[in-house]
Order: C-alpha cells, then structure tokens, then sequence
C-alpha cells in the first residue's frame, strides 16, 4: 500500500514546523525575538505570530538552522498562500497535548543515535537507550529496522509491517522473500540507509513521515498505535 501524497499545505506545515521542532536553539535568544524563559514560552510567541499573521515575527522565533533551511521569503511565500493551514497550526500549538520536554539526539558516527532527556536540571539517558528495536520516532523506527535486518530478527522486522500490510504476512514468509531474490537488493538498501542516517532529515505531517536519504532517496513510515512502521522503500 502506498502513503497518501503530501499536498502541498501538509508540505507548508512540516517546514513551519521546523520552527517549533528547534526551538530549543532558540531559548538561548533568537535574532529580531526576545529570549524565552522556557519552551512553552517560545512556543506559545511563535504561534501567537503564526496566528495573528506576523510572519516576521514568527520567522525570528525559528532556530538559525531552520532559517538557514528555509530562507524568510520562501516562509514569508507560503504562510501567504495557505492562511487557514497556518491558523490551525498555530491554535494546535497554543493547545500541546502535554508539557513541554528538553531532549538532545547524540549520533554516533556509525549511525546509532541515543537521546537525552532534560530532568530536574540534570541531562538523564531516555528509555529508549535500552530498547534496541525503538519505534517512538521516525529515525529510531528506521535505525531499528536496519538493526533488526542485520541481525536477521524477522519476527522483528514484522513489527515494522504496518496493519494494511500484515494480514496473510508472518515472520517465516519475510525470512523466506528477503533472504531470497531480495536479499542483495536490500542489503545494499540497509547499507545505503545506515551511511545516511547521521544526517537524514525527517519531514514529519500528522501521523505520516518521510525520511530522506542517499541521493533522492525516501522511507514513507505511518505512526500506528503509537509505533512508526515502515510503509514504502522509494
């Protein structure tokens, strides 16, 4: 089954988005916005501006690699072109599900990525540190299901198999096609994908996310029951 096609207000979002996702830079004081005090108060400035069409505003809330990214008039260009994408945005934003959270993503030259969480003034090591097969992002499902097809884990891998995908499909029947004619093919594929992971850029709208990789590479994942699966190789 292939992903639904990103129109192109989704595409808006998940660049706009780049805004709230790095923030965290920008506590530390943003050019032409005064510094936060705490996450919530970032997010909360950029999307009162998002909201009240302020995009200068908005724009210098964002990280200097997001503006590096996303120069101001291509920002300023699509927040003119889809207004309602963009008051939806910023009134979700003013409402998060829960309260903010402080991590960091540590990658390490081969690709394997740990992620810190800041708790009580003090940098911890998250859960996900001890759980080899991760699906709580995008980057961690990826990275897992390249660990899992390197140490042949097919009753692993079956976890990465969204729903619309699984019924008739068990962990013998995977072992049985991948080691077969797609064994050289995805072998290279994994290869190719662990050498980009470092740098990959993850583009996330909704519960669908596209991790670009290589040259012109892609991996459509769907979040499901809190889990992201691995839809398409492209």
């Amino acid at each position: 089954m292939k992903p639904r096609p990103l129109a192109s207000p989704a595409l808006l979002l998940s660049a706009v988005l780049l805004g709230s996702g790095l923030l965290s830079s920008g506590l530390l004081g943003c050019s032409g916005a005064q510094a936060a005090h705490s996450p919530r108060d970032a997010l909360t400035a950029y999307a009162a501006a998002l909201s009240e069409g302020r995009h200068a505003d908005a724009y210098a809330w964002l990280s200097e690699d997001a503006r590096r990214t996303l120069p101001y008039a291509e920002f300023e260009r699509m927040a003119k072109e889809n207004p309602e994408e963009l008051r939806q945005l910023a009134q979700s934003l003013l409402k998060p599900a829960g309260p903010p959270q402080i991590t960091a993503l540590v990658t390490a030259p081969s690709g394997e990525s740990l992620l810190l969480v800041y708790e009580d003034g003090a940098w911890r090591v998250d859960g996900s540190a001890i759980d080899l097969y991760s699906q709580a992002s995008p980057k961690l499902a990826v990275a897992s299901f390249v660990r899992a097809f390197e140490n042949q884990r097919w009753d692993i891998l079956m976890r990465f198999v969204p729903a619309a995908e699984a019924e008739g499909l068990d962990a013998k029947k995977l072992e049985v096609n991948w080691t077969g004619e797609q064994k050289e093919e995805l072998t290279r594929l994994t290869q190719a994908i662990k050498a980009a992971l470092p740098t990959a850029q993850v583009e996330v709208v909704g519960e669908h996310a596209t991790l670009a990789y290589g040259s012109g590479g892609t991996i459509e994942l769907v979040l499901e029951e809190g889990r992201w699966k691995i839809q398409e190789f492209e």
